[in-house]
Order: C-alpha cells, then sequence, then structure tokens
C-alpha cells in the first residue's frame, strides 16, 4: 500500500483497510486542525488542472472541517432559496455501517464534500454534495459523485436517491447526465413544490 495516496503536508499513521483504500488512525494537518479517523482513497485527476491528485477522506460529520464545508454548502442555499437547508441531520446517520460523509481534496487543499446516509431497503440518500465555487467546471463534481456511488456499492446500498431544487440547474444537469430519474417525493421537502427528487438505481434487482 503506497503511503503518496495521502496528501502532501499530512501526518499519518496508516494500517490497510481494504484493497484500494486506507485505513486511518490518526491524521492532522499542518495546521494542527484534527481529523476524526477515517479511510483516504484516491482517484487520478489529470485533467483542467494538469497533473493534480483528487483524494477523498472519509471523516465525520461533526468534525470541524467538514462543519466548515457544510457552513459554506449552508451559505449558498441561503443566496439560492432564501434560507438553509433544514432537513434534521444527525452524525449518526453518516457513520458506518450503513453511512458515510466524503471529503474531496485537491493537492491537501479541501475542494467538496458528499455524505450517505442510509435509508434501509437498500436505499441510502446523497446529501451535502458540494464543489467550492473556484474548483468548478473542471469535472470534479462528477469524479467525486462516480466515486460516493462506488462507495455506496460497498456499502451494500441498491440504489442512491437524492433531493435538490430547482434554483440549483447544474446540479440537477450532472444527476441525470449521470443516469438519475425521477421517483417518488421523500423526506423533509417531500411537498415542497420547488424540489426534484431523483434517484438512481446501483445494481440490478
Amino acid at each position: 500500500m503506497r503511503s503518496d495516496f495521502l496528501p502532501t503536508g499530512f501526518l499519518r499513521e496508516v494500517r490497510v483497510w481494504r484493497p484500494g483504500v486506507l485505513q486511518v488512525d490518526h491524521v492532522s494537518t499542518v495546521r494542527g486542525a484534527a481529523w476524526h479517523p477515517g479511510a483516504v482513497t484516491q482517484l487520478e485527476d489529470r485533467g483542467a488542472e494538469g497533473g493534480t491528485r483528487l483524494v477523498l477522506v472519509e471523516a465525520a460529520y461533526d468534525s470541524p472541517l467538514v462543519q466548515e464545508l457544510v457552513n459554506e454548502v449552508q451559505a449558498e442555499y441561503v443566496q439560492r432559496y432564501g434560507g438553509p437547508d433544514d432537513t434534521p441531520l444527525s452524525p449518526a446517520e453518516f457513520a458506518p455501517p450503513g453511512g458515510a460523509f466524503l471529503v474531496a481534496l485537491l493537492d491537501g487543499e479541501p475542494v467538496g464534500t458528499a455524505g450517505l446516509r442510509d435509508h434501509g431497503d437498500g436505499d441510502v440518500e446523497l446529501k451535502r454534495m458540494y464543489v467550492r465555487a473556484a474548483h468548478r467546471r473542471r469535472g470534479h463534481a462528477r469524479r467525486l459523485l462516480a466515486a460516493v456511488e462506488d462507495r455506496a456499492r460497498a456499502l451494500g446500498h441498491r440504489r442512491v436517491v437524492l433531493e435538490t431544487g430547482q434554483m440549483q440547474p447544474e446540479a440537477v444537469a450532472l444527476y441525470r447526465s449521470a443516469g438519475y430519474e425521477p421517483t417518488a417525493p421523500y423526506g423533509h421537502y417531500a411537498d415542497s413544490p420547488h424540489s426534484i427528487h431523483l434517484a438512481k438505481q446501483l445494481v440490478e434487482h
């Protein structure tokens, strides 16, 4: 297992988790901000960034870095919808064995997030899918989405469901181009006229 799967400037103690993934007992940034234990995997990104590396880190939903990024997501919702997403969420919903929360790092810099929370009966919900504005239109969101789907399969889920909105046309276009189709409304915004509910089958019935 190659230790250079981890971003430059990070200290770590690593043990093998499963092929292609590392289990991290401790990761701390050079600034001293602690990460919760999680898994690290690598995605090669050789596009517009020119040889950069996209790394996915599994982190706890209530960890400081995740909350910083979630606050950015919520601020964008305020701009687009006039208020934050007030869906009730618990850190435990994004914890194994049914859930996960991923942070995307580009050469060590956090650039995006995506969470999975178990809905039962083979369904898992995609939440807080986000790429920072300065890193958009470079294919990172599509790579992140594909990686999250792979993670959902590894967790044993058969279908990903999600809720987005009419004021996020870029997100809607991404999901539909990736094979997501309309599904029955569910959850906190099931009755909202502005919500769009989509789903993608990960494995055949």
